[in-house]
């Protein structure tokens, strides 16, 4: 059984999880509603990826 992989992460939205995890919110909270991989939103929180992109300013609705 193959597993499904988690989409690329790209600038855009590495700004979005660097937004949520500013305003407080959990990995698992911010990588169920992207659709992405936990680990992902570890390796942006550590710097591991796209550690130059600024957060964006505002959460998009997605987020409530």
């Amino acid at each position: 059984m193959k597993r499904k992989s988690s989409p690329p992460i790209t600038a855009e939205i590495a700004a979005i999880i660097k937004r949520a995890l500013l305003n407080g919110l959990f990995q698992h909270q911010i990588a169920s509603v992207l659709g992405v991989n936990q680990g992902r939103i570890s390796e942006v929180k550590n710097g591991k990826a796209f550690p130059g992109i600024p957060p964006v300013a505002k959460l998009p609705p997605a987020f409530g």
